[in-house]
């Protein structure tokens, strides 16, 4: 695959926006941990190898340890997760998919009941960002590392 795009470059202004709300998710006060397993859940979701790339190496930082990532595409089958990561995976899966869910009001009052309300804000933002972020790499057909390094 060849890059299209190099939207850092391109668009540098507002790539330095989206980073911005990215700093800001960051220092939230949701753990670390749990948005890593957001990011990389959305990613599998969408298919985006450049994030899963990033985001399974930040889960690894952040204290994830091997089996919760690979079980992360069957969360709903394991007993591994927390119900606050279970109502945080269940409502990135649905925002992630929101043509098809619509939001339903189940999910909003799973999270709801793990989450305070500015919780919620901030996680359906930074569940916004993996969305941005995985449809900007794909769409410019970013590569990950493993893939430039074995072109190299």
């Amino acid at each position: 695959m060849t890059q299209r795009i190099n939207a850092f470059t391109t668009s540098a202004e507002c790539i330095a926006a989206l980073v911005k709300v990215e700093a800001y998710v960051k220092t939230s006060g949701l753990e670390a941990s749990l948005l890593s397993l957001v990011k990389v859940r959305v990613s599998q979701i969408n298919g985006c190898a450049y994030c899963l790339h990033m985001h399974t190496l930040e889960a690894r930082e952040a204290g994830i340890g091997e089996v919760k990532l690979y079980l992360l595409d069957a969360w709903h089958e394991s007993a591994l997760y927390t119900a606050r990561e279970r109502a945080a995976l269940n409502w990135a899966q649905t925002l992630t998919n929101i043509a098809e869910t619509h939001a339903p009001d189940d999910a909003y009052q799973e999270a709801r009941s793990e989450f305070s309300e500015k919780e919620l804000a901030d996680l359906s933002i930074a569940i916004a960002m993996i969305n941005a972020w995985n449809r900007l790499a794909i769409g410019a057909r970013a590569e990950h590392p493993a893939d430039h390094a074995k072109a190299a």
